[in-house]
């Protein structure tokens, strides 16, 4: 069995949206509920992708094509920043903030629908470095919280 990498990285932001298929608004808050999600996101609910995670240097590369994005835009429920996402294994547990603790359960995800990104741009770093995870223990997460390996 492969041990998983190191996780050693911070939350830049926190978003939520009331519909699916939408941009995330930031918050200064949001609560993690165990076997659920993010409190107030349409993605939450009993299922496999209860939270999505995108890292910064992801957003960074399509900056760097010319386009005007920020946190939540790629519909991601964290920002985090200093961890390579898409090359933690599926099962990897990770502890955010001083209590909730997630595990990953998807890298990337298969884009139906290209989003308005991917017109404008041509590609979308989502559907290959972003992560889901679902909530094992709940706990409040906001910008600046620790996000660290966990057992």
């Amino acid at each position: 069995m492969t041990s998983a990498p190191e996780v050693t990285g911070r939350v830049l932001a926190v978003s939520v949206s009331d519909r699916k298929g939408i941009k995330k608004r930031n918050v200064d808050q949001a609560e993690l509920q165990a076997g659920h999600g993010l409190a107030g996101d349409a993605h939450a609910g009993p299922w496999h992708r209860q939270v999505s995670l995108l890292d910064m240097q992801s957003i960074q590369k399509i900056q760097a094509k010319g386009l005007d994005v920020a946190c939540g835009d790629f519909a991601e429920n964290i920002t985090t920043q200093g961890i390579r996402l898409w090359e933690l294994p599926v099962g990897a547990r990770m502890r955010i903030g001083d209590s909730a603790l997630v595990e990953v359960t998807q890298i990337g995800k298969e884009c139906h629908q290209r989003c308005a990104i991917f017109h404008q741009v041509g590609d979308c770093v989502m559907p290959r470095e972003g992560i889901f995870v679902r909530v094992l223990a709940g706990g409040l997460v906001q910008p600046g919280d620790r996000i660290t390996s966990a057992e």
